[in-house]
């Protein structure tokens, strides 16, 4: 699936969904789980997804989530850079 313009593999975006749920973001996680259900190939995510996925990888525990989580951070910066947040 692709998430944030990344391509995350669906061991990887189960694993978010795990983290999402622990660090108190269960809507997420739901969103994600339902997309894999579904077979979704790529997912829109609102800035509110984004940041809940930035805050939920402070420590990313595979490769994959740790590319999303940088490409994530890319994002957020222009945005704080832009004044958007």
């Amino acid at each position: 699936m692709q998430l944030a313009g990344t391509a995350v593999t669906d061991r990887d975006t189960f694993e978010l969904a795990r983290v999402l749920r622990e660090s108190g973001s269960p809507g997420v996680a739901q969103k994600l789980e339902k997309a894999l259900t579904l077979g979704t190939r790529i997912l829109g995510l609102t800035i509110d997804d984004r940041e809940s996925m930035l805050l939920a990888l402070h420590e990313p525990p595979t490769n994959g989530l740790a590319e999303l989580r940088s490409v994530l951070l890319l994002e957020h910066e222009g945005r704080v850079r832009s004044g958007l947040v």
